[in-house]
């Protein structure tokens, strides 16, 4: 069996894992168009670069990044 690292595509709870969150805060990055998904068939996927994209923007915002005080 395939790892989730090796995919192209990862089911909604594989992202997650992948990106240490939780299902619930998963689909709601979802639905607020943060993560872009994929429908293949009918069955909804995350492009494994759309994972990177997602943190790439968390990194391009000031807001986000913590900074040590």
């Amino acid at each position: 069996m395939t790892s989730p690292d090796n995919r192209v595509v990862l089911t909604i709870e594989e992202a997650a894992q992948r990106l240490g969150i939780g299902r619930t805060t998963m689909y709601a990055l979802i639905k607020a168009g943060q993560i872009r998904t994929v429908t293949i068939g009918r069955l909804r996927r995350v492009p494994t670069f759309c994972l990177d994209e997602y943190v790439r923007s968390l990194l391009s915002d000031p807001t986000q990044l913590n900074r040590a005080a």
